[in-house]
């Protein structure tokens, strides 16, 4: 089965867990403090602080897996990285 098919898991089915996944999660995490996507409670609520801790976090990933990830996996993490620090930089002049 392809890394696709395992993310189209049938509704009701988590699509099984591998690098690519677990970094869009902290994407998505990033996302929802920088207040561009709401919660888990459908609220939009903006923490600097928590964006910051989920880009540094993706840094440690990329420092600590450096060299042992696909050649798709290392884009993921370093154009999240890029676009989210340019994010932050923007949401950062607006407060």
């Amino acid at each position: 089965m392809s890394s696709q098919g395992d993310r189209d898991a049938p509704a009701g089915q988590l699509p099984k867990l591998d690098f690519s996944i677990f970094v869009m999660s902290i994407i998505g995490s990033a996302h929802v403090h920088l207040g561009d996507m709401p919660g888990p409670d459908g609220h939009s609520e903006r923490s600097l602080d928590l964006a910051q801790q989920d880009i540094e976090l993706l840094t440690l990933l990329e420092e600590k897996t450096r060299g042992n990830l696909t050649g798709d996996e290392e884009r993921l993490l370093t154009q999240a990285l890029d676009e989210l620090r340019e994010r932050i930089a923007e949401v950062s002049k607006e407060t």
